[in-house]
């Protein structure tokens, strides 16, 4: 899979991306923004592992965001089961020397439809940023994505209480790509 962004591509992991997501991972303003699972320090053997399981995934739900073929951050979306499977949970980062460029909001937009497109049953994509995440926050909204509520002291983070917000996205909201459009970024 590749998307076209205005900078860069969303694309599937590759083996060869390890050395690059340690590099770019390895940051603490990306960790505290994201969930536990997401270790950090970043090692090299967290990225072996992690590009294993992303290779191995059916479907395949985890993408790289690359600029000029490096692997700079990640986006995917988990799909829910049982009662919920008509909804997924997104979640993404960057590297710290690509944030204010407008690349995960071009990215977050595209891989949103992309989903849509992708899966027939999903209703809806949501997401829950830490409330101290303001550009997190902006990225939702400038996506499509509408604040629901804020989930009082529902998380711990870098070991403090914090709220979360919700905000999400329907099907009906984002916008259908044409057939030439739904091509070309599948090539």
């Amino acid at each position: 899979m590749e998307l076209s962004l205005p900078i860069g591509v969303v694309r599937d992991w590759r083996s060869s991306d390890a050395r690059s997501l340690v590099l770019h991972a390895n940051d603490r303003r990306i960790w505290v923004n994201l969930r536990d699972r997401f270790p950090h320090p970043y090692t090299l053997a967290d990225a072996q592992s992690f590009l294993t399981t992303a290779a191995t995934m059916s479907p395949l739900t985890f993408f790289a965001i690359a600029i000029d073929s490096e692997a700079v951050g990640g986006i995917g979306y988990t799909l829910h089961q049982d009662v919920e499977r008509i909804s997924a949970e997104i979640g993404y980062w960057l590297g710290t020397a690509f944030w204010g460029r407008g690349i995960m909001t071009s990215a977050l937009t595209e891989v949103t439809r992309y989903a849509f497109e992708r899966h027939a049953d999903l209703r809806r994509i949501y997401a829950v940023p830490y409330a101290w995440s303001d550009a997190s926050m902006r990225v939702l909204q400038k996506a499509g994505y509408r604040l629901e509520g804020r989930m009082r002291q529902s998380a711990i983070k870098d070991g403090k209480v914090t709220d979360q917000l919700m905000y999400a996205v329907l099907r009906e909201e984002v916008p259908v790509r044409s057939k030439e459009e739904s091509i070309s970024s599948s090539l």
